[in-house]
């Protein structure tokens, strides 16, 4: 009784950790969607300023060289180009998929800059969508299953094992008839 409801009070809880999934996704995606705007801005300005020079990117960037700051200030933009690179491939493909596309781009979920001020703002709420409800199901069949399996391979670690009871004499002659 006690593993049952204790398999139960999992499952809710898994219900209600994985239905906040499609909301937590969006404003993940908002947000990213804010960062790749700013970082537009300084991977324009830093192309333009290569492009007035008549320099390419990758020329302008080989000129940041000769003092300690100018080294620093290079690796700087490299590391800001390379998050914008992944910032936008990942915003294209989390804007084109719905709550089940994003659960099976999860990995797309990488930065965590983003995730903390998603998360930072994030209010749970009730899901009364079918999104929401789909993903309320889905958390509460696995964490139900999880809990379960974990009852049990604890029950069977922990058991009492009963003594063999002796067989009557009456049983052995007529099986038919049990003590």
């Amino acid at each position: 009784m006690i593993v049952r409801m204790l398999t139960l009070s999992g499952g809710m809880l898994g219900a209600a950790g994985l239905s906040q999934f499609p909301e937590f996704t969006q404003q993940y995606t908002q947000r990213l969607a804010g960062a790749v705007g700013e970082l537009s801005i300084v991977v324009e300005d830093f192309d333009r300023s290569a492009s007035n020079a008549g320099l390419s990117r990758d020329e302008a960037l080989e000129t940041l060289t000769g003092t300690e700051f100018l080294i620093n200030r290079r690796q700087d933009m490299t590391r800001s180009f390379t998050r914008f690179e992944n910032l936008s491939a990942d915003l294209v493909i989390l804007r084109d998929a719905g709550p089940f596309g994003r659960l099976m781009n999860f990995p797309r979920l990488r930065d965590g800059d983003v995730a903390v001020a998603a998360y930072s703002d994030y209010k749970p709420a009730l899901p009364l969508t079918f999104e929401g409800a789909s993903f309320a199901a889905i958390g509460f069949v696995a964490s139900w299953f999880a809990f379960g399996g974990i009852f049990a391979i604890f029950g069977r670690l922990f058991r009492r094992k009963s003594k063999p009871q002796k067989i009557s004499a009456k049983v052995r002659e007529f099986p038919d008839i049990r003590p």
